[in-house]
């Protein structure tokens, strides 16, 4: 074991560390805004499919200087289209809340007796079914 050096914790110094969390830390941003921006590129419905092919093209090209040009030139668009989703991902879970919550004992006893009625449970399991929608 002559030929392969062995680092102990203790053989990192302060700055070595700090390096590297600084150089990690720097990395995500960059990573996160990479991906905030190409997922911004497909949810913008005015830009042609040139237009957002020309756009990846400089991402993978000068990817720091036209993520920069891209931030400044569809902020604000980017923080629209942003909110847009958001509140459209929040009025389906609404919806679907809804939905769900509203459904009453009555509603699936009518729904078990429905199945029953095209042959899809027999009387047991319609019995179950109404047993447990009505709390037993």
């Amino acid at each position: 074991m002559e030929g392969i050096p062995i680092m102990l914790l203790g053989d990192i110094g302060l700055g070595s560390l700090l390096w590297t969390v600084l150089s990690v830390f720097f990395m995500l941003m960059y990573l996160m805004m990479l991906f905030s921006v190409i997922s911004d590129l497909f949810r913008n419905k005015d830009m042609s499919g040139a237009g957002k092919a020309v756009w990846v093209l400089f991402l993978l090209i000068l990817p720091l200087l036209s993520m920069l040009v891209y931030l400044i030139a569809n902020g604000e668009g980017m923080a629209k289209r942003s909110m847009a989703q958001q509140a459209a991902m929040e009025a389906d879970m609404r919806s679907y809340i809804r939905q769900t919550a509203a459904s009453t004992p009555a509603d699936d006893i009518a729904q078990a007796k429905s199945l029953l009625d095209a042959g899809v449970i027999s009387q047991d399991e319609f019995e179950v079914l109404k047993a447990k929608a009505l709390g037993g």
